[in-house]
């Protein structure tokens, strides 16, 4: 779009009325996001986040600040855990995969002190062992069998 200085006056004004950027977006026959990137490049006060939450509806401020960084894992080591009663074929570690020649596979609930990968041995060129791998790589006509 080419904005000339009719179109900038205009953004303006439906922006100074408070109208969504898809509003003004519709009457003016543009992308929502043409809004918004002239809007920036305007430097036109910001709006209000269109997302209420229980609080802020309220007409209090949210107690927590919003978490920039993911949390800091307790590096304590992690506990062994007792072999289930029924071994899976390959061998079991906790939670870090031993090389990247050991399989992948997920095993458990990620967060939980159970969460593990299997650490069989890896096929070439594959992430998982033999018995991981023919669950993970199914051809598309067996998908289409088990539909039938």
């Amino acid at each position: 779009m080419e904005w000339t200085a009719e179109a900038i006056d205009q953004l303006r004004a439906y922006w100074a009325e408070g109208h969504s950027t898809a509003e003004i977006g519709r009457r003016m026959g543009i992308s929502k996001n043409a809004v918004v990137g002239k809007a920036h490049r305007l430097n036109l006060d910001a709006r209000p986040s269109p997302i209420r939450r229980e609080a802020e509806a309220d007409g209090e401020r949210a107690a927590q600040p919003r978490r920039t960084t993911p949390p800091v894992r307790d590096a304590a080591p992690l506990r062994r855990l007792e072999q289930p009663a029924s071994p899976p074929a390959a061998v079991v570690r906790p939670f870090q995969r031993v090389s990247a020649r050991t399989c992948c596979w997920p095993l458990g609930e990620p967060g939980t002190p159970e969460f593990r990968f299997c650490s069989g041995d890896a096929l070439t060129g594959k992430p998982y062992c033999q018995e991981h791998a023919s669950v993970a790589y199914v051809k598309a006509r067996d998908r289409r069998e088990d539909a039938a």
